[in-house]
């Protein structure tokens, strides 16, 4: 087994509440009001759509604005790993991941464990357009039952949405997560920072038409038939813990530019600079964080001579 590589879920689709439009030679990132399932080909339109996307619209032309979906998981922070990024732009890998209270840093020197005061409270984080970053795997469909769609985010009402609505629904299973018949569901909301324009973010309910109760029953059912199956959820869960930890990063920098294209543009309007078919003309992230270091290290050591003094 290579060894610093994170062993993550097989993704086989994406889901997305965006995309990528090219305006005046820019390739920017737009919102959407809708959900949009593609496989992970991209063509010269952008990512060509899944055909479980038409599947599930109620006809053609339709929103799609809710997609029925079962977790690989019984642990929610396997399901939902959302924490502060800090990507290179130019090459699209991760440089600094942090949850609050601790981080990895990229550094010359290697990996680095530092302390995480938050993006607003880290001087590296400020500069280097560090915010939040969450990523979801769900199974769409019966077909592939390790197989999953990724919806990436760093929306924080999507990720507090997500993640307390997992840790509800493991609790109220009895720890069965992975057996409930869920649903994503996008919703809207206006906030005074949307100048009372709706934004929208991803919600995860019982499915349509369905009662919790119901859903917990059925939960049950599933649950004695895979075990009747020989199905180890418990192994399989820790298998994913493991693969999870053998790495620094989850994202490699192939998949770390795409990422980066669509929810870390250049400037803090959601634009980027970049004209479409040229390269960065800035320099790496990954120097800018290096400078930044080393000149804190040079103000330490100027406080400390000046203290000795």
């Amino acid at each position: 087994m290579l060894k610093g590589l994170a062993l993550t879920p097989p993704v086989v689709g994406r889901i997305a509440i965006g995309k990528i439009v090219v305006k005046e030679g820019k390739r920017l990132p737009e919102k959407d009001d809708e959900f949009t399932i593609t496989t992970q080909v991209q063509g010269r339109d952008g990512w060509m759509v899944h055909p479980a996307d038409g599947q599930l619209r109620k006809a053609p032309g339709t929103k799609l604005r809710a997609i029925p979906v079962r977790l690989l998981f019984n642990d929610p922070d396997l399901n939902l790993r959302a924490s502060y990024h800090v990507f290179d732009r130019a090459t699209g890998r991760p440089l600094c991941v942090g949850n609050g209270e601790t981080c990895k840093r990229s550094t010359a020197g290697g990996i680095q464990t530092l302390p995480c005061p938050s993006p607003e409270g880290c001087e590296l984080g400020a500069k280097a357009g560090c915010k939040p970053y969450g990523r979801l795997n769900v199974r769409i469909g019966e077909e592939d039952e390790l197989g999953s769609f990724i919806f990436r985010t760093t929306g924080f009402n999507s990720i507090r949405s997500l993640a307390a609505r997992l840790r509800y629904y493991q609790a109220l299973s009895g720890d069965q997560l992975s057996a409930l018949p869920l649903e994503l569901r996008l919703r809207g909301k206006s906030t005074t920072q949307s100048h009372r324009a709706p934004i929208y973010y991803v919600d995860l309910t019982v499915r349509s038409g369905t009662t919790l109760a119901q859903a917990l029953q059925g939960a049950r059912d599933e649950v004695q038939a895979r075990q009747s199956a020989g199905f180890d959820q418990a192994a399989l869960d820790q298998a994913a813990r493991e693969g999870f930890a053998a790495g620094a990063f989850e994202e490699s920098a192939e998949e770390g530019a795409a990422v980066v294209e669509e929810f870390f543009p250049e400037d803090g309007a959601g634009q980027s600079n970049v004209p479409v078919g040229q390269a960065h003309p800035k320099p790496s992230l990954g120097a800018k964080l290096q400078r930044l270091t080393n000149e804190g290290g040079k103000q330490l050591q100027g406080a400390e001579r000046a203290a000795s003094g």
